[in-house]
């Protein structure tokens, strides 16, 4: 049996299904009852747990052949990111006490810097924590997300315009599907391996006119990127909410600049297989 965390996400849900279909049994961990009962009716055991409660995640990752760690994002951080440390140190804390025989953390490409990384710094502490646990750990890196232009749907079918944070538009970076993030952590829990290890996942490299040209075949009309100007980020993000937006342009900075980057060297490195094409048919659909 193997303890997915953060399955009612994109994710969580692949990596669950993934398991599922192959035989395996699984326990679903969630906040509430009511969040689980989709996958207990799939024949997943539910635990209750929040992120920051170790004794609850305790109680979920004991008996198990394995454990999944997602670190549930925060795009609007407090200054010193106290919400994403207090949840590793739960984590922390309850592998320890739980003891199970292997983990794979959801981590992210640029990992492996301690700055200049914005909002990815709390992966950054994810890592330096687990990192030390005395069970083999595997850091599954994924690249920038595909369905992230789910936000892009709504203004694309509306305007025929995307509004485009990553630049240059003809600057293509690595991405990956989140379900392909989903089955190739499944793959990964079902190894057997030792110590720590870093695993950077990549599927195609895509430019944000890549974006408008995959929503724009799946929307069946014209669509085109523009620039954000730079100058202008900080009072954007501060109007759509944000109390502290600087994580957040250093994170894009980062992107822009190439600095968040995969490490390469002794890391391994696997492919996804889902083009972008297929995620734009995809979120058009749903959105």
């Amino acid at each position: 049996m193997f303890a997915i965390t953060a399955i009612t996400g994109r994710v969580g849900g692949a990596l669950a299904t993934t398991l599922l279909a192959r035989g395996e049994n699984v326990r679903a961990v969630v906040r509430d009852a009511a969040k689980g009962e989709p996958w207990k009716k799939r024949g997943a055991e539910i635990a209750i747990a929040n992120a920051d409660d170790a004794g609850a995640l305790t109680r979920a990752f004991t008996g198990v052949d394995g454990v999944f760690v997602l670190l549930p994002p925060n795009f609007a951080p407090s200054p010193g990111f106290p919400e994403s440390t207090k949840q590793v140190s739960a984590f922390r804390d309850a592998l320890v006490a739980a003891a199970p025989p292997k983990v794979v953390v959801l981590s992210t490409v640029g990992a492996q810097h301690a700055t200049d990384i914005g909002i990815l710094r709390s992966l950054w502490f994810l890592e330096q924590e687990l990192g030390s646990l005395p069970m083999p750990v595997t850091f599954l890196r994924a690249a920038w997300f595909m369905d992230n232009a789910e936000w892009d749907v709504g203004p694309a079918r509306e305007t025929g315009t995307i509004a485009s944070f990553l630049q240059p538009l003809d600057r293509a970076i690595p991405m990956i599907a989140a379900a392909d993030v989903g089955t190739t952590a499944a793959d990964l829990l079902l190894e057997t391996w030792s110590g720590k290890r870093v695993v950077e996942l990549a599927g195609t490299s895509v430019s944000p006119n890549d974006i408008a040209g995959s929503l724009g075949r799946a929307l069946g009309r014209s669509v085109v990127a523009y620039a954000v100007p730079r100058a202008t980020w900080k009072e954007t993000f501060v109007d759509q909410g944000t109390a502290w937006p600087e994580p957040r342009i250093a994170m894009l900075d980062g992107f822009n600049s190439g600095w968040i980057a995969f490490e390469g060297g002794s890391a391994e490195r696997r492919h996804g297989t889902t083009t972008f094409d297929e995620v734009a048919r995809r979120l058009v659909q749903q959105t």
